[in-house]
């Protein structure tokens, strides 16, 4: 890893297999009733860990242009697979995990004392009940926490909450996207304070970062969106002004933590003229967040992409190339987020080639290349090969005081 670890051998020595929860078991996921009490205000016992073992606070932050981080879905993060993550962390490069805190199922990885969540029943389908000790746990082999919140893509809340929700038309019935899954609409102001009020909530818990995705709106056909019925929307208002205002929430509320704010977006939003019939656009995006995450997964880009036959086998070509063009596209703007991608670490279906270690180290090839030393790697299963990634003793020495 890069973060301080690095300034004391011992201090990780200890930590690395002995300290927090890996001596825990952990039970299966379950359903549990609402009332819950808050993640926050539950009380765990943890082994006890020694002061002299315990970093300062301020050097457990990596630089946000330095992270390197595997995507942690909420049931990894709730199970022992947690720990498997945690030790390839402190034996490579990987200084972070992007951890799901709100998914696209609308379930949550902790009991929330948000009264939205209480009320549309997020808390029957909790995935991590002591998600305080692990992260205390993932905090104490200086790993930085991002909790990642997914936004308009919430069958719970659509399902519960009908008036926040995207509608048929013709019928007042919940609308659906192709495999059925009903949206909430990203013109409603009060989708984005719930997504920020459980970003609050993650901060006070221990998280270091908040990440947002699916901050936009549906990418279906323009039959199927015709039938959407958006009721929130004021008259005139465009899907790019409708995602601007809510991302306008969302740095605003959470600016007082003083954390950093970061969304995920399409990778062709850094070479597209329009909005993509999504509501993105790059500008607004690099603008005001602190880290932008362009998803530039070889296996998502259309045959004749940057002029290639077959973008899935040509990793290193594929995200050399997006990568190059949301530079540039940053280039002339006054103030710029920092560029940390989204890199493919799956295989998709039977398109091969098979990602393996050599595919995903293309795609960090080119990133490096390019100047940009942060990243994350997404597998949908949080399952991680070794080979893909550097040892921890080939590491640079970087310390901060904080994330920049």
């Amino acid at each position: 890893m890069t973060v301080v670890r690095q300034v004391g051998a011992l201090l990780l020595a200890a930590l690395s297999m002995s300290r927090g929860l890996f001596a825990q078991d952990t039970a299966a996921p379950d359903t549990l009733a609402a009332p819950m009490v808050a993640a926050d205000q539950v009380r765990v016992l943890l082994r006890p860990l020694e002061l002299r073992y315990v970093q300062q606070e301020p050097l457990l932050r990596p630089r946000t242009s330095s992270i390197k981080a595997l995507y942690v879905n909420a049931w990894a993060f709730g199970s022992r697979r947690l720990w498997q993550l945690v030790r390839l962390a402190d034996e490579t490069e990987i200084n972070a995990l992007v951890i799901d805190v709100k998914d696209d199922t609308g379930c949550l990885l902790y009991p929330s004392a948000v009264p939205t969540a209480q009320q549309i029943g997020a808390n029957q389908c909790v995935r991590a009940k002591d998600a305080r000790a692990r992260l205390d746990t993932i905090a104490a082999h200086g790993i930085y926490a991002i909790a990642r919140i997914v936004v308009a893509k919430d069958p719970r809340l659509a399902e519960h909450k009908p008036e926040w929700s995207v509608q048929e038309r013709g019928t007042g019935k919940l609308w659906r996207d192709r495999i059925d899954i009903a949206w909430v609409d990203a013109y409603n102001d009060s989708v984005w304070i719930y997504a920020a009020q459980l970003a609050e909530e993650a901060v006070r818990l221990g998280f270091n970062e908040v990440q947002f995705d699916y901050v936009r709106f549906p990418d279906e056909p323009k039959e199927a969106m015709a039938e959407a019925v958006f009721a929130a929307r004021k008259s005139g208002e465009t899907q790019r002004e409708g995602v601007q205002a809510g991302i306008a929430i969302l740095t605003q509320r959470l600016q007082p933590l003083g954390i950093p704010v970061t969304f995920d977006i399409f990778g062709l939003t850094s070479s597209a003229t329009g909005d993509l019939g999504i509501g993105q656009v790059w500008e607004d995006f690099v603008t005001v967040a602190d880290v932008v995450l362009p998803m530039v997964y070889p296996s998502h880009y259309y045959k004749g992409s940057y002029g290639l036959a077959w973008p899935n086998g040509e990793p290193y070509r594929v995200v050399r190339n997006a990568l190059s063009e949301a530079l540039e596209r940053s280039r002339p703007l006054a103030r710029a987020a920092t560029i940390r991608p989204y890199l493919q670490a799956f295989t998709l279906g039977r398109r091969k080639p098979r990602y393996t270690p050599h595919e995903i180290r293309e795609q960090i090839r080119a990133a490096e290349e390019l100047g940009i030393d942060t990243w994350v790697l997404w597998n949908p299963r949080s399952v991680y090969q070794r080979d893909s990634l550097r040892p921890y003793r080939d590491q640079v020495v970087t310390i901060t005081g904080g994330a920049q």
